[in-house]
């Protein structure tokens, strides 16, 4: 696993931690979402507040990408942190009949994951998979402390499912992410079957997808007075694309001779091509001419560095602001708009599923129950009624 380094200095006349790697685009990536980091050309590093705060926001930043090493303190933690056993967690009440895990059993637990996440990176599971399924494993085993790994019983995911994620009022989707990385982990790293069948699963939530009419889209791709900015946001409605596909693009999937963009190993490792109109091109015509960019299509600060995922959720943020929209809107409703807004516009289903990306029809049949066209179409029974 990738390491980075903290070390303490005085900068400007405030204590700050350096926190030092070789360059690499993912590291670079979670630094940007910790709090107050900076880049220092002097230092040739980024540099970070030095506040227990910051420690907690990049051990959760870094969690499952990185190890942390503070030079001096054996464990990687600062000497007031030394009981809190997994890095990335929020620290938990001690509970009674739990006693603190000793340094050896740390060991073998940390030992586990990273076992457990070689294996994922080796059978190709995406970066945000292997990271959601590790951090459930660092609180399952946080919350199981004194316990051995090998010794934990479905009547432990059973407790740790009422006590800590029922308690705390997590979400149907954390909880079902829980119970996936920990019937994956032993299967696979502890070749032991925890019978997860017979623990009770979350009752399935079927949700409509959020859709932004095309007035407001209009007014948030109008928003952005970069042409960078606009340029990101249009692409993602007039594509249908993923945040994580918009940022992966290079210069060389833009085929305009043919009027399509190539997005490659997006979601399931699967290519897919999504047509792109003469605006479109225009539009990024314009902003290759300015910006230039050498490797990837959308550039970050430094060239050859990806357009981080902040970044672009401030720039989706300001434009919501700017339009005036107050929506809890997020990036993924401009997916779930184009997808709704080619439906009522007459464009077959099974089409819009390939530009999608869905494996499944039945995904692409959730906007069917969104579409204004259908629907509008349905007389009230109450306007038939002579009051």
């Amino acid at each position: 696993m990738k390491t980075i380094i903290l070390k303490p200095v005085n900068h400007r006349g405030a204590e700050r931690m350096l926190v030092q790697f070789p360059f690499d685009n993912e590291l670079i990536a979670c630094i940007r979402k910790v709090q107050g980091a900076t880049f220092s050309a002097s230092y040739k590093s980024w540099h970070v507040p030095n506040s227990s705060e910051t420690m907690d926001d990049l051990k959760r930043v870094f969690a499952g990408v990185a190890l942390i090493e503070v030079p001096g303190v054996q464990t990687g933690h600062t000497s007031d942190e030394k009981n809190d056993v997994l890095s990335g967690e929020q620290k938990m009440e001690d509970r009674p009949g739990n006693s603190l895990i000793d340094e050896s059993q740390e060991s073998i637990v940390l030992t586990q994951i990273m076992k457990f996440t070689r294996w994922m990176e080796q059978k190709r599971y995406s970066a945000s998979t292997i990271k959601t399924y590790t951090d459930a494993l660092r609180v399952f085993f946080r919350f199981h402390r004194g316990t051995a790994v090998e010794k934990i019983s479905n009547q432990d995911v059973v407790r740790f499912n009422n006590e800590y994620i029922l308690e705390n009022h997590y979400s149907v989707t954390y909880q079902s992410q829980v119970i996936n990385s920990i019937k994956l982990f032993y299967r696979r790293i502890q070749e032991k079957e925890l019978n997860i069948e017979k623990i009770d699963r979350p009752r399935r939530q079927h949700k409509l997808p959020n859709v932004l009419s095309k007035e407001e889209v209009s007014a948030i791709l109008k928003a952005p007075k970069n042409i960078k900015h606009q340029a990101m946001l249009s692409l993602i409605y007039s594509c249908g694309l993923r945040r994580s596909e918009m940022l992966k693009l290079k210069p060389s999937d833009v085929d305009s001779r043919r009027n399509l963009l190539i997005i490659r190993n997006s979601k399931g490792f699967k290519d897919r091509v999504a047509p792109l109109s003469d605006k479109t091109i225009a539009m990024l015509r314009s902003y290759y001419k300015v910006y230039k960019p050498k490797v990837w299509l959308f550039e970050g600060q430094y060239a050859g560095e990806p357009y981080s995922e902040q970044s672009l959720q401030n720039v989706f943020k300001h434009a919501l602001k700017a339009a005036r929209i107050v929506k809890p809107a997020t990036l993924h409703w401009l997916r779930h708009s184009y997808a709704t807004h080619l439906l009522e516009n007459g464009t077959d289903l099974r089409y819009i599923q390939e530009i999608l990306g869905h494996k499944s029809s039945r995904t692409t049949e959730i906007y069917t129950h969104v579409t204004n066209k259908s629907l509008q179409k349905i007389t009230s029974p109450f306007d038939l009624l002579d009051i």
